[in-house]
């Protein structure tokens, strides 16, 4: 089924060779494959029944399934649910990335802190994969450029190392319709064995060091997420993707279908309808090196002159922002980049002397604007800002929800906006529904299915058909019995895996992401001991009990981040062990969070918590996984979340805390987190809890110092300003939790309100007013399956 339609699909592509669209990304967070697959393809009850033929489990075949993890979080999430909602809109793509041999780390919790292993995600192969070893190409480093003519135009870049990127194809089934696209990640090689020169002088082990370097490149994924680290092999891997990937792209281009049926194929001669065939969209800054290096291409390599190359290079490339972090802004070290990639430091200098040109004749003696628009910032060292050139040379920029788009223009690329105002637009983030509702919730999309057809799979606008319903006893219990059924299986999942018994009918309320200062699951630790104090002062006071879940991985050098879980282990620890407590309140932290556990954690919640503070999330898409299987959302007015409630309705959302205006004038007044901590007798309480170590091991009362001063004195991320709303807003969630009808009632016009955070709407969005990309119309398939 799969390598046939795959098969089919390349050669229609071909056939009729429609414009592609390439996306560009350092990651994806795939999963696993085999059950999305089967969905897709329309064979998941064949497979189920042929499985139970043989006696076999399908659910237990399905668990020894190695996730891919080739990416951090969000960012490598977002792209993998991107490549889904291309193939089922049946758009001609091609996703390109990098074949780590060791993705995300595995996290381990021991003695209440967080370790890394290595995520040997290979060990045992990988089936999805077919190599492609005549597709291999030739990515140099180092080295010096030399002109090939007087004039200086072209280049030939000499003396330098070479690394053979290899490619590995792997399939992405469209939902239903018979397309199945390509996702292309590069292994790199060294492209001798060994040198034997080493031999010649007995240097065995040089010789297999020196092989070792060039397959270095690819051996792991920078567990890096939100904070630029300018190391040498990262800029490599960046470069060594966007090159094997350009290059291919240009060979994919030149070939055509030969008119002549005598021969295979012909050759396209000029790149002059090269960006009527070619969309490239940048998923963040790691690939901007593709703007350089495809100028090099076409000049170096193609003999094309500086203005018609620039002009190709401008109509072809997009790129994504997804940030507002300044830290997080890749700026790479002038004196790296004129060591490793001289002949592209050279180009990006030309690219910038004639954008400034650009900026002299708009604000003519300016120099403040030409210094603030420069893309080689001079301050404490030159560097390439990577967003300034990815924003000269691309003809569209896109944030990724409606208020990060605005903050964009309004703050980090306000003088780009006021230079290119047409630039620049929004593509709210999206997320399939194919494997975030119908795969991980089957109960609940029965049930959806049952009610109002299966049309939604494709169209999630559909589910606004369940508001109808909403006052529907029957179908809001059979909502309700979905859940609990869903909380079921998570409870037992959490026994066999993690040793931890939780009470199936407690609240489960929920906060998994990438743990960073900015998301703030340190205010959610709080919030755990204000719940624990209250338990352990009134113990007869009537509460709503909560399993508190929190989950994420923390980057191995941030140490915030890492202390940050180990007081929620200590937390847990000392929470769930208190016999006066009981079944009121559990924690559990929720190790090595992955897409695999997602999918079992995210069906189950009943509260999903998205606090991070007003204008640091882009987006968010975990925030949508939640709403469309029933949660409920305690959130600020930041990311998704902000298109999330006009789609929902305040009343269906808790909503608290200080909205962007707010923190600005705060900043702006000069924030005091001491006077927050010195008027709320329940904040200071509970840091001066956290301070003393009284959920510290003995002898270690003083390990959490740190944390509370931090917040204390710098506080960046604003929690102390926002813990009183935050807590007052906990107190109407556990309110209405008590109230299960309502409680379930909103659940169902949550999930009604999701049509608008499907991926297809964002893909779809990208493809007519970025990409100019029609849907392709598959050839009728053959009577006879095509032979593999």
């Amino acid at each position: 089924h799969l390598f046939s339609r795959w098969i089919r699909t390349q050669q229609a592509y071909f056939d009729q060779d429609p414009k592609r669209v390439y996306y560009l990304s350092m990651e994806y967070m795939h999963g696993r494959t085999l059950t999305n697959a089967m969905i897709n393809l329309g064979i998941k009850d064949q497979c189920d029944e042929a499985m139970y033929q043989l006696g076999l489990d399908m659910e237990e075949m399905q668990e020894k399934e190695v996730d891919a993890g080739l990416g951090n979080g969000g960012l490598g999430r977002l792209a993998s649910c991107f490549l889904d909602s291309m193939a089922t809109l049946a758009l001609p793509a091609y996703g390109y990335g990098i074949r780590y041999e060791y993705g995300i780390f595995r996290q381990k919790v021991v003695n209440d802190r967080q370790v890394e292993f290595p995520d040997d995600w290979l060990a045992n192969g990988n089936p999805w994969e077919q190599a492609r070893p005549e597709y291999k190409v030739e990515v140099k480093f180092y080295g010096r450029p030399e002109p090939i003519d007087e004039a200086c135009l072209h280049w030939k870049w000499v003396d330098t190392q070479t690394v053979v990127a290899l490619a590995y194809d792997y399939p992405i089934p469209g939902y239903g319709n018979g397309v199945v696209n390509t996702m292309r990640l590069w292994s790199a090689k060294s492209p001798v064995s060994f040198d034997l020169s080493y031999f010649n002088h007995g240097d065995y082990i040089q010789a297999v060091c020196d092989r070792n370097l060039a397959e270095n490149i690819t051996r792991v994924l920078y567990p890096n997420d939100n904070f630029f680290e300018g190391k040498e092999l990262r800029l490599k891997q960046e470069y060594f993707l966007v090159s094997a990937s350009l290059q291919d792209i240009m060979r994919r281009y030149k070939k055509l279908k030969a008119k002549d049926a005598s021969i295979a194929q012909e050759a396209r001669k000029t790149f002059d309808e090269f960006p009527n065939y070619v969309a490239i969209q940048l998923n963040d800054t790691h690939p901007s090196l593709a703007v350089p290096e495809l100028m090099r291409l076409l000049m170096d390599a193609e003999n094309i002159g500086w203005d018609e190359a620039w002009a190709i290079v401008t109509r072809t490339v997009a790129y994504t922002n997804h940030t507002l972090l300044p830290e997080a802004l890749e700026r790479w070290p002038v004196e790296l980049l004129d060591k490793l990639l001289p002949r592209h430091l050279m180009i990006i200098y030309e690219i910038n002397a004639r954008h400034l040109k650009e900026v002299e004749k708009r604000w003519p003696g300016n120099m403040d604007m030409m210094r603030r628009l420069s893309i080689v910032e001079e301050d404490g060292g030159k560097r390439i800002n990577m967003a300034y050139l990815s924003i000269v040379a691309s003809h569209a920029v896109n944030g990724v929800a409606a208020i990060h788009s605005e903050l964009l223009k309004a703050t980090m690329f306000k003088d780009f906006f006021e230079l290119s105002p047409e630039k620049f637009q929004n593509k709210t983030n999206g997320i399939t529904p194919r494997r975030w509702l119908l795969m991980c919730n089957p109960a609940l999309s029965e049930l959806i299915s049952d009610k109002i057809g299966e049309e939604w799979v494709t169209d999630l606008y559909k589910l606004a058909k369940l508001k109808e319903y909403a006052d529907n006893r029957s179908f809001v219990q059979a909502i309700a019995d979905a859940k609990a059924d869903n909380k079921r299986r998570l409870v037992s999942y959490l026994e066999k895996n993690l040793g931890v018994v939780v009470p199936v009918d407690s609240m489960f309320d929920v906060q998994v992401k990438r743990i960073h200062e900015y998301k703030r699951q340190l205010m959610n630790a709080l919030h755990i001991i204000t719940l624990y104090n209250r338990l352990k002062e009134q113990p007869e006071l009537p509460v709503t009990p909560r399993v508190i879940m929190i989950g994420g991985k923390a980057a191995p050098g941030y140490h915030t981040a890492k202390e940050i879980i180990h007081l929620i282990c200590r937390l847990s620890k000392v929470i769930n062990s208190d016999p006066e407590i009981g079944d009121k309140l559990k924690v559990v932290y929720l190790e090595n969070y992955r897409v695999s556990l997602a999918e079992k954690v995210i069906p189950a919640t009943d509260l999903s918590e998205q606090i991070s503070l007003a204008s640091t999330e882009a987006s968010g898409t975990g925030n949508m996984k939640f709403q469309a299987n029933g949660a409920l959302t305690i959130g600020t007015l930041d990311g998704a979340n902000v298109e999330m409630r006009e789609e929902m309705g305040d009343e269906n959302i808790f909503v608290f805390g200080m909205t962007v205006d707010d923190v600005t004038a705060l900043r702006k007044k000069g924030y005091k987190p001491m006077d927050f901590y010195e008027s709320n007798p329940t904040l200071k309480r509970v840091l001066d809890q956290v301070r003393s170590g009284e959920f510290s091991e003995e002898g270690q009362e003083t390990e959490f110092h740190g944390l509370v001063d931090n917040l204390l004195y710098h506080d960046r991320f604003c929690l102390l300003a926002d813990f009183e709303a935050y807590i007052k807003c906990q107190d109407r969630v556990s309110e209405l939790y008590r109230d299960a009808s309502a409680w379930h009632r909103k659940a169902l016009l949550n999930i009604a309100s999701a049509g608008k955070f499907s991926s297809d709407r964002t893909i779809g969005e990208y493809a007519r007013d970025i990409w100019d990309v029609k849907p392709f119309k598959m050839p009728a398939a053959p009577s006879q399956p095509t032979e593999v």
